[in-house]
Protein backbone atom coordinates (compact mmCIF):
# COMPACT_ATOMS: atom_id res chain seq x y z
CA UNK A 1 0.00 0.00 0.00
CA UNK A 2 2.73 2.18 0.64
CA UNK A 3 4.88 1.42 -2.00
CA UNK A 4 1.66 1.98 -4.27
CA UNK A 5 1.26 5.49 -2.30
CA UNK A 6 4.63 6.48 -3.42
CA UNK A 7 4.42 5.63 -7.11
CA UNK A 8 1.26 7.47 -6.86
CA UNK A 9 2.94 10.43 -5.83
CA UNK A 10 5.69 9.92 -8.30
CA UNK A 11 2.70 10.21 -11.26
CA UNK A 12 1.42 13.55 -9.78
CA UNK A 13 4.23 15.22 -8.74
CA UNK A 14 7.37 14.49 -11.03
CA UNK A 15 5.94 14.08 -14.83
CA UNK A 16 4.61 17.07 -14.65
CA UNK A 17 7.12 18.91 -12.78
CA UNK A 18 9.27 17.62 -15.84
CA UNK A 19 7.36 18.96 -18.75
CA UNK A 20 5.63 21.82 -17.43
CA UNK A 21 8.23 24.36 -17.09
CA UNK A 22 11.22 25.62 -18.78
CA UNK A 23 14.97 26.04 -18.87
CA UNK A 24 16.37 28.27 -16.50
CA UNK A 25 18.98 29.79 -18.49
CA UNK A 26 20.60 32.55 -16.33
CA UNK A 27 21.43 29.98 -13.94
CA UNK A 28 23.81 27.71 -16.02
CA UNK A 29 27.38 27.41 -15.80
CA UNK A 30 29.82 28.60 -18.65
CA UNK A 31 31.67 25.75 -19.78
CA UNK A 32 34.76 27.37 -19.74
CA UNK A 33 34.91 27.83 -16.14
CA UNK A 34 34.96 24.01 -16.44
CA UNK A 35 38.08 21.70 -15.64
CA UNK A 36 39.31 18.28 -15.15
CA UNK A 37 39.89 17.25 -11.95
CA UNK A 38 43.56 15.38 -11.07
CA UNK A 39 43.36 11.54 -10.63
CA UNK A 40 43.83 11.16 -6.49
CA UNK A 41 47.81 10.51 -6.12
CA UNK A 42 49.19 7.57 -3.90
CA UNK A 43 48.09 7.69 -0.06
CA UNK A 44 50.59 10.70 2.20
CA UNK A 45 53.06 8.91 4.60
CA UNK A 46 52.95 10.01 8.38
CA UNK A 47 53.93 13.24 9.23
CA UNK A 48 56.82 14.47 11.55
CA UNK A 49 55.69 15.23 15.27
CA UNK A 50 56.17 19.01 15.14
CA UNK A 51 55.57 19.60 11.64
CA UNK A 52 52.91 18.05 9.65
CA UNK A 53 53.11 18.09 5.99
CA UNK A 54 49.80 18.78 5.02
CA UNK A 55 50.49 20.12 1.23
CA UNK A 56 46.96 20.14 -0.77
CA UNK A 57 46.48 17.10 -3.26
CA UNK A 58 43.56 16.03 -6.01
CA UNK A 59 42.54 12.99 -4.14
CA UNK A 60 39.30 15.04 -2.78
CA UNK A 61 36.99 15.25 -6.11
CA UNK A 62 34.19 17.60 -5.43
CA UNK A 63 31.31 18.97 -7.34
CA UNK A 64 32.98 22.49 -7.73
CA UNK A 65 34.41 23.64 -11.10
CA UNK A 66 37.92 24.38 -12.00
CA UNK A 67 40.01 22.84 -8.80
CA UNK A 68 43.93 21.78 -9.67
CA UNK A 69 46.67 21.92 -7.47
CA UNK A 70 48.26 25.08 -6.80
CA UNK A 71 52.12 23.71 -7.78
CA UNK A 72 53.71 26.55 -5.34
CA UNK A 73 52.43 28.43 -2.44
CA UNK A 74 52.59 30.34 0.51
CA UNK A 75 50.92 30.33 3.59
CA UNK A 76 52.82 33.06 5.26
CA UNK A 77 51.02 36.72 4.21
CA UNK A 78 52.56 39.62 3.07
CA UNK A 79 51.19 41.90 5.55
CA UNK A 80 48.54 40.22 8.04
CA UNK A 81 45.04 40.60 7.81
CA UNK A 82 42.79 41.35 10.52
CA UNK A 83 41.66 37.42 10.85
CA UNK A 84 45.56 36.15 10.78
CA UNK A 85 45.95 38.85 13.60
CA UNK A 86 42.79 37.59 15.91
CA UNK A 87 44.37 33.88 15.22
CA UNK A 88 47.98 34.52 16.59
CA UNK A 89 46.28 36.75 19.28
CA UNK A 90 44.01 33.13 20.50
CA UNK A 91 47.34 30.99 20.18
CA UNK A 92 49.43 33.84 22.26
CA UNK A 93 46.96 34.28 24.63
CA UNK A 94 46.49 30.20 25.09
CA UNK A 95 50.00 30.17 24.87
CA UNK A 96 50.24 27.12 22.96
CA UNK A 97 47.92 25.80 19.74
CA UNK A 98 44.47 25.71 18.61
CA UNK A 99 42.60 22.96 17.31
CA UNK A 100 42.23 22.63 13.42
CA UNK A 101 37.92 22.69 14.35
CA UNK A 102 38.85 26.17 16.15
CA UNK A 103 40.81 27.21 13.56
CA UNK A 104 38.73 26.33 10.64
CA UNK A 105 35.70 27.52 12.61
CA UNK A 106 37.25 31.33 12.42
CA UNK A 107 38.15 31.29 8.98
CA UNK A 108 34.83 30.15 7.84
CA UNK A 109 32.80 32.22 10.43
CA UNK A 110 34.41 35.00 12.45
CA UNK A 111 32.11 37.74 12.87
CA UNK A 112 34.07 39.87 10.91
CA UNK A 113 36.74 37.84 9.31
CA UNK A 114 34.91 35.07 8.06
CA UNK A 115 35.34 33.93 4.90
CA UNK A 116 31.62 33.35 4.51
CA UNK A 117 30.66 36.49 6.14
CA UNK A 118 30.69 39.23 3.89
CA UNK A 119 31.21 38.22 0.60
CA UNK A 120 29.35 35.59 -2.02
CA UNK A 121 31.39 33.24 -2.29
CA UNK A 122 29.37 31.07 -5.23
CA UNK A 123 29.02 30.69 -8.74
CA UNK A 124 31.79 30.80 -11.29
CA UNK A 125 32.36 34.22 -10.21
CA UNK A 126 33.34 33.09 -6.52
CA UNK A 127 35.35 30.69 -5.34
CA UNK A 128 33.35 27.36 -6.19
CA UNK A 129 30.33 26.01 -7.68
CA UNK A 130 27.53 23.44 -5.81
CA UNK A 131 25.11 21.42 -7.44
CA UNK A 132 22.12 24.37 -7.85
CA UNK A 133 24.65 26.56 -9.63
CA UNK A 134 25.20 23.82 -11.89
CA UNK A 135 21.96 23.08 -13.42
CA UNK A 136 18.16 24.08 -12.15
CA UNK A 137 16.84 20.16 -12.18
CA UNK A 138 19.05 19.54 -9.27
CA UNK A 139 16.58 22.06 -6.96
CA UNK A 140 13.64 20.50 -9.13
CA UNK A 141 14.72 17.13 -8.08
CA UNK A 142 14.44 18.50 -4.42
CA UNK A 143 11.24 19.56 -5.07
CA UNK A 144 10.03 16.33 -5.76
CA UNK A 145 11.43 14.64 -3.10
CA UNK A 146 9.84 17.61 -0.65
CA UNK A 147 6.63 17.12 -2.11
CA UNK A 148 6.18 13.09 -2.13
CA UNK A 149 7.82 13.60 1.84
CA UNK A 150 4.86 15.85 2.36
CA UNK A 151 2.32 13.29 0.90
CA UNK A 152 3.79 10.88 3.18
CA UNK A 153 3.42 12.91 5.90
CA UNK A 154 -0.39 13.19 5.23
CA UNK A 155 -0.34 16.69 3.36
CA UNK A 156 -0.31 18.83 6.68
CA UNK A 157 -1.65 21.99 6.43
CA UNK A 158 1.84 24.00 7.44
CA UNK A 159 5.46 22.41 7.37
CA UNK A 160 8.48 23.84 7.66
CA UNK A 161 10.41 24.01 5.36
CA UNK A 162 14.09 24.44 6.38
CA UNK A 163 17.05 24.70 4.37
CA UNK A 164 21.14 24.59 6.21
CA UNK A 165 23.26 26.86 4.15
CA UNK A 166 21.20 28.23 1.43
CA UNK A 167 24.36 29.49 -0.16
CA UNK A 168 22.92 31.85 -2.26
CA UNK A 169 19.54 30.56 -2.60
CA UNK A 170 19.22 28.85 -5.88
CA UNK A 171 18.28 25.29 -4.97
CA UNK A 172 15.40 27.22 -3.14
CA UNK A 173 13.99 29.05 -5.94
CA UNK A 174 13.98 26.27 -8.27
CA UNK A 175 12.16 24.01 -5.86
CA UNK A 176 9.52 26.53 -5.67
CA UNK A 177 9.50 27.41 -9.38
CA UNK A 178 8.94 23.83 -10.55
CA UNK A 179 6.58 23.25 -7.46
CA UNK A 180 4.39 26.31 -8.11
CA UNK A 181 1.74 24.55 -9.83
CA UNK A 182 1.20 22.19 -6.93
CA UNK A 183 -0.78 24.86 -4.74
CA UNK A 184 -1.65 22.91 -2.10
CA UNK A 185 1.80 22.04 -0.88
CA UNK A 186 2.97 25.42 -1.76
CA UNK A 187 0.35 26.99 0.21
CA UNK A 188 1.52 24.68 3.31
CA UNK A 189 5.17 25.76 3.54
CA UNK A 190 6.68 28.30 5.94
CA UNK A 191 9.99 28.46 4.67
CA UNK A 192 13.24 28.79 7.07
CA UNK A 193 16.55 29.84 5.71
CA UNK A 194 19.29 29.03 8.38
CA UNK A 195 22.09 31.24 7.56
CA UNK A 196 24.66 33.49 9.42
CA UNK A 197 26.39 35.21 7.05
CA UNK A 198 24.72 38.54 6.32
CA UNK A 199 26.04 39.08 3.39
CA UNK A 200 24.15 36.18 1.48
CA UNK A 201 20.90 36.48 3.71
CA UNK A 202 20.64 39.69 1.17
CA UNK A 203 21.62 37.58 -2.18
CA UNK A 204 18.63 34.99 -0.90
CA UNK A 205 16.21 37.58 -0.12
CA UNK A 206 16.93 38.99 -3.24
CA UNK A 207 16.53 35.98 -5.26
CA UNK A 208 14.07 34.81 -3.60
CA UNK A 209 11.78 37.53 -5.05
CA UNK A 210 11.15 38.82 -0.90
CA UNK A 211 8.89 41.77 0.20
CA UNK A 212 7.86 42.54 3.41
CA UNK A 213 4.30 42.72 4.36
CA UNK A 214 2.63 44.67 7.30
CA UNK A 215 1.08 42.07 9.62
CA UNK A 216 -0.41 44.42 13.07
CA UNK A 217 -0.09 48.40 11.42
CA UNK A 218 -0.76 48.86 15.01
CA UNK A 219 2.96 47.79 16.37
CA UNK A 220 4.30 47.48 13.13
CA UNK A 221 4.62 43.74 12.78
CA UNK A 222 6.07 42.96 9.04
CA UNK A 223 6.25 39.28 8.02
CA UNK A 224 8.96 38.92 4.91
CA UNK A 225 6.95 36.89 1.45
CA UNK A 226 8.46 34.80 -1.29
CA UNK A 227 6.56 36.06 -4.14
CA UNK A 228 7.92 32.76 -5.74
CA UNK A 229 5.45 31.14 -4.15
CA UNK A 230 3.43 33.48 -1.70
CA UNK A 231 5.01 31.65 1.45
CA UNK A 232 6.28 33.37 4.60
CA UNK A 233 10.16 33.15 4.88
CA UNK A 234 12.27 33.77 7.68
CA UNK A 235 15.94 33.66 8.63
CA UNK A 236 18.06 32.28 11.39
CA UNK A 237 21.49 31.47 12.27
CA UNK A 238 21.06 28.06 14.05
CA UNK A 239 18.61 25.81 13.80
CA UNK A 240 17.92 25.76 17.53
CA UNK A 241 16.32 28.95 16.54
CA UNK A 242 13.76 27.61 13.95
CA UNK A 243 10.37 27.30 15.60
CA UNK A 244 9.35 23.43 16.61
CA UNK A 245 5.79 22.55 16.80
CA UNK A 246 5.05 21.56 13.23
CA UNK A 247 6.04 19.09 10.53
CA UNK A 248 9.30 19.76 9.12
CA UNK A 249 11.06 18.61 6.13
CA UNK A 250 15.32 19.81 6.27
CA UNK A 251 17.37 19.92 3.75
CA UNK A 252 20.89 19.98 4.21
CA UNK A 253 22.80 20.23 0.93
CA UNK A 254 26.80 21.03 1.08
CA UNK A 255 26.36 21.90 4.54
CA UNK A 256 28.20 19.38 6.64
CA UNK A 257 30.82 19.53 4.62
CA UNK A 258 31.64 23.40 6.10
CA UNK A 259 31.32 22.15 9.58
CA UNK A 260 35.07 22.19 12.14
CA UNK A 261 36.65 18.64 12.34
CA UNK A 262 39.28 17.61 14.41
CA UNK A 263 42.13 16.04 13.22
CA UNK A 264 44.00 13.53 14.71
CA UNK A 265 47.38 11.45 13.67
CA UNK A 266 48.79 8.27 14.86
CA UNK A 267 52.03 8.32 16.56
CA UNK A 268 54.46 5.96 18.48
CA UNK A 269 52.85 7.61 21.53
CA UNK A 270 49.03 7.04 19.97
CA UNK A 271 46.93 8.73 18.81
CA UNK A 272 47.79 12.40 18.80
CA UNK A 273 45.29 15.60 17.46
CA UNK A 274 46.65 18.09 15.00
CA UNK A 275 46.99 21.76 15.89
CA UNK A 276 47.56 24.86 14.41
CA UNK A 277 50.69 26.94 16.14
CA UNK A 278 52.49 29.75 14.71
CA UNK A 279 56.47 29.37 13.99
CA UNK A 280 59.05 31.69 14.88
CA UNK A 281 59.09 33.70 11.59
CA UNK A 282 55.37 34.06 12.28
CA UNK A 283 53.71 31.53 9.89
CA UNK A 284 51.50 29.40 10.51
CA UNK A 285 52.39 25.19 10.67
CA UNK A 286 50.42 22.29 11.77
CA UNK A 287 52.00 20.51 15.12
CA UNK A 288 50.79 17.31 17.13
CA UNK A 289 49.53 17.47 20.49
CA UNK A 290 52.40 15.93 22.70
CA UNK A 291 49.53 14.36 24.70
CA UNK A 292 45.97 13.69 24.48
CA UNK A 293 43.43 16.57 24.49
CA UNK A 294 39.75 16.52 25.14
CA UNK A 295 38.45 16.17 21.98
CA UNK A 296 40.94 13.11 21.60
CA UNK A 297 39.27 12.16 24.81
CA UNK A 298 35.49 12.70 24.17
CA UNK A 299 35.33 12.77 20.31
CA UNK A 300 37.47 10.62 19.22
CA UNK A 301 37.23 7.64 21.25
CA UNK A 302 33.53 8.11 20.54
CA UNK A 303 34.00 7.60 16.79
CA UNK A 304 36.06 4.78 17.22
CA UNK A 305 33.52 3.14 18.96
CA UNK A 306 31.56 2.82 16.22
CA UNK A 307 34.05 1.30 13.74
CA UNK A 308 35.36 -1.82 13.91
CA UNK A 309 38.91 -2.89 14.79
CA UNK A 310 39.56 -3.92 11.95
CA UNK A 311 38.98 -0.29 10.32
CA UNK A 312 40.61 1.98 12.64
CA UNK A 313 43.92 -0.52 12.00
CA UNK A 314 44.10 0.80 8.55
CA UNK A 315 44.21 4.53 9.14
CA UNK A 316 47.07 6.94 10.23
CA UNK A 317 44.64 9.91 10.54
CA UNK A 318 41.18 9.74 11.73
CA UNK A 319 38.95 13.02 10.99
CA UNK A 320 35.96 14.11 13.74
CA UNK A 321 33.06 16.46 13.40
CA UNK A 322 31.68 17.36 16.66
CA UNK A 323 29.59 19.70 15.29
CA UNK A 324 28.21 16.87 12.54
CA UNK A 325 27.29 14.61 15.73
CA UNK A 326 25.67 17.90 17.36
CA UNK A 327 23.56 18.90 14.37
CA UNK A 328 22.75 15.66 13.47
CA UNK A 329 21.22 14.83 17.49
CA UNK A 330 19.29 17.90 16.57
CA UNK A 331 17.73 16.95 13.91
CA UNK A 332 16.80 13.49 14.62
CA UNK A 333 14.91 14.67 17.75
CA UNK A 334 13.25 17.72 16.02
CA UNK A 335 12.09 14.84 13.18
CA UNK A 336 10.98 12.73 15.79
CA UNK A 337 8.93 15.10 18.02
CA UNK A 338 7.54 17.19 14.69
CA UNK A 339 7.04 14.58 12.28
CA UNK A 340 8.53 15.03 8.79
CA UNK A 341 12.33 14.24 7.82
CA UNK A 342 15.87 15.36 6.69
CA UNK A 343 17.71 15.14 3.08
CA UNK A 344 21.46 15.74 3.58
CA UNK A 345 23.36 15.46 0.53
CA UNK A 346 27.27 15.75 0.50
CA UNK A 347 30.74 14.79 -0.54
CA UNK A 348 31.09 11.97 1.28
CA UNK A 349 32.43 8.55 2.33
CA UNK A 350 29.61 5.65 4.38
CA UNK A 351 33.17 5.29 6.99
CA UNK A 352 35.17 6.95 8.70
CA UNK A 353 37.17 9.65 7.27
CA UNK A 354 40.72 10.31 7.12
CA UNK A 355 42.88 13.18 5.70
CA UNK A 356 40.20 15.06 3.70
CA UNK A 357 40.62 18.49 4.63
CA UNK A 358 40.82 20.83 1.53
CA UNK A 359 41.30 24.98 1.07
CA UNK A 360 39.64 26.17 -2.29
CA UNK A 361 40.15 29.95 -3.67
CA UNK A 362 39.06 30.90 -6.86
CA UNK A 363 38.45 27.61 -8.22
CA UNK A 364 41.84 26.78 -7.33
CA UNK A 365 43.36 24.18 -4.22
CA UNK A 366 45.70 26.22 -2.11
CA UNK A 367 47.39 25.53 1.00
CA UNK A 368 44.82 25.36 4.39
CA UNK A 369 47.14 27.77 5.97
CA UNK A 370 48.00 29.81 3.17
CA UNK A 371 45.95 33.19 3.79
CA UNK A 372 43.23 32.23 6.12
CA UNK A 373 39.75 33.43 5.76
CA UNK A 374 40.28 34.33 1.84
CA UNK A 375 39.97 30.22 0.89
CA UNK A 376 37.09 27.90 1.58
CA UNK A 377 37.48 25.06 3.96
CA UNK A 378 35.95 21.80 3.68
CA UNK A 379 36.09 18.20 4.62
CA UNK A 380 34.49 14.61 3.67
CA UNK A 381 31.42 13.81 5.47
CA UNK A 382 31.40 11.17 7.31
CA UNK A 383 27.96 9.48 6.84
CA UNK A 384 28.34 6.25 9.04
CA UNK A 385 28.81 8.92 11.71
CA UNK A 386 25.92 10.64 11.22
CA UNK A 387 23.67 7.45 11.26
CA UNK A 388 24.79 6.51 14.36
CA UNK A 389 24.34 9.82 16.01
CA UNK A 390 20.77 10.06 14.47
CA UNK A 391 19.62 6.10 15.91
CA UNK A 392 21.73 7.29 19.35
CA UNK A 393 19.17 10.31 19.29
CA UNK A 394 15.86 8.99 18.92
CA UNK A 395 14.24 5.34 18.76
CA UNK A 396 11.33 7.49 16.86
CA UNK A 397 13.70 7.62 13.67
CA UNK A 398 14.63 5.68 10.74
CA UNK A 399 17.96 6.40 8.50
CA UNK A 400 18.06 5.16 5.00
CA UNK A 401 20.97 5.81 2.66
CA UNK A 402 23.86 6.60 1.72
CA UNK A 403 23.07 6.12 -1.85
CA UNK A 404 24.79 8.00 -4.53
CA UNK A 405 23.50 11.51 -5.99
CA UNK A 406 23.60 9.57 -9.42
CA UNK A 407 21.34 6.96 -8.29
CA UNK A 408 18.99 9.46 -6.15
CA UNK A 409 18.39 11.61 -8.81
CA UNK A 410 17.85 9.18 -11.09
CA UNK A 411 15.05 7.71 -9.17
CA UNK A 412 13.54 10.86 -9.05
CA UNK A 413 13.52 11.60 -12.85
CA UNK A 414 15.75 13.60 -13.58
CA UNK A 415 16.62 11.47 -17.15
CA UNK A 416 12.83 12.21 -18.01
CA UNK A 417 13.84 15.86 -16.68
CA UNK A 418 16.47 16.73 -19.34
CA UNK A 419 15.04 15.30 -22.08
CA UNK A 420 12.01 17.61 -21.59
CA UNK A 421 14.38 20.85 -21.62
CA UNK A 422 15.84 19.28 -24.66
CA UNK A 423 12.99 19.84 -27.02
CA UNK A 424 12.45 23.46 -26.47
CA UNK A 425 16.29 25.48 -25.94
CA UNK A 426 18.77 27.28 -27.70
CA UNK A 427 21.82 25.23 -28.83
CA UNK A 428 24.12 26.79 -26.20
CA UNK A 429 21.19 25.93 -23.39
CA UNK A 430 21.45 22.28 -24.69
CA UNK A 431 25.43 22.26 -24.30
CA UNK A 432 24.64 23.56 -20.62
CA UNK A 433 21.96 21.12 -19.73
CA UNK A 434 24.05 17.75 -21.14
CA UNK A 435 27.25 19.76 -19.37
CA UNK A 436 24.80 20.20 -15.95
CA UNK A 437 23.29 16.33 -16.39
CA UNK A 438 26.78 15.05 -16.36
CA UNK A 439 28.04 16.76 -13.90
CA UNK A 440 24.72 15.75 -11.59
CA UNK A 441 24.53 12.30 -12.40
CA UNK A 442 27.54 10.86 -14.47
CA UNK A 443 31.39 9.49 -13.19
CA UNK A 444 33.86 10.41 -14.73
CA UNK A 445 35.09 12.68 -17.84
CA UNK A 446 31.96 13.16 -20.36
CA UNK A 447 32.24 10.83 -23.06
CA UNK A 448 30.59 13.32 -25.19
CA UNK A 449 32.56 15.93 -25.23
CA UNK A 450 34.08 17.61 -27.51
CA UNK A 451 35.53 20.59 -26.55
CA UNK A 452 39.46 21.34 -25.17
CA UNK A 453 40.30 18.51 -22.53
CA UNK A 454 41.13 20.82 -19.88
CA UNK A 455 37.22 22.05 -19.58
CA UNK A 456 36.24 18.49 -20.00
CA UNK A 457 33.50 18.30 -17.37
CA UNK A 458 33.76 15.81 -14.55
CA UNK A 459 30.34 13.92 -13.47
CA UNK A 460 29.90 13.86 -9.69
CA UNK A 461 27.43 11.25 -9.44
CA UNK A 462 29.12 8.90 -7.24
CA UNK A 463 31.33 11.48 -5.18
CA UNK A 464 28.27 12.64 -3.69
CA UNK A 465 26.08 10.81 -1.32
CA UNK A 466 22.31 11.26 -0.56
CA UNK A 467 21.10 10.25 3.38
CA UNK A 468 17.18 10.62 4.51
CA UNK A 469 16.35 11.05 8.26
CA UNK A 470 12.64 10.39 8.75
CA UNK A 471 10.47 9.82 11.25
CA UNK A 472 9.49 6.12 11.81
CA UNK A 473 5.65 6.77 11.35
CA UNK A 474 6.15 7.46 7.68
CA UNK A 475 8.02 4.76 5.96
CA UNK A 476 10.48 4.46 4.14
CA UNK A 477 10.79 8.12 1.97
CA UNK A 478 11.10 8.01 -1.88
CA UNK A 479 13.70 6.84 -3.95
CA UNK A 480 14.94 4.75 -0.37
CA UNK A 481 12.48 1.40 -0.24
Amino acid sequence: MLRSSLSSCLRRSVIPILFATSVRSQNFCSSSSQTQIPPPPPPREGAEENHYDSRPTASISIDRSGLYNHPEHSHEPSSDSELVKHLKSIIKFRGGPITVAEYMEEVLTNPTSGFYMNRDVFGAGGDFITSPEVSQMFGEMIGVWTMCLWEQMGQPERVNLIELGPGRGTLMVDLLRGASKFVDFTKSLHIHMVECSPTLRKVQYDNLKCTDEAVNEEDHTKRTISMLSGAPISWHSTLEEVPSGSPTIIIAHEFYDALPVHQFQKAPRGWCEKMVDVEENSSFRFVLSPQPTPATLLYLMKRCKWAGAQEIAKVEHIEVCPQAMDLTHQIAKRVSSDGGGALIIDYGENRIISDSLQAIRKHKFVHILDDPGTADLSAYVDFASVRHSAEEASEDISVYGPMTQSQFLGSLGINFRVEALLQNCTEEQAESLRTGYWRLVGDGEAPFWEGPDEQTPIGMGSRYLAMAIVNKKQGAPIPFQ
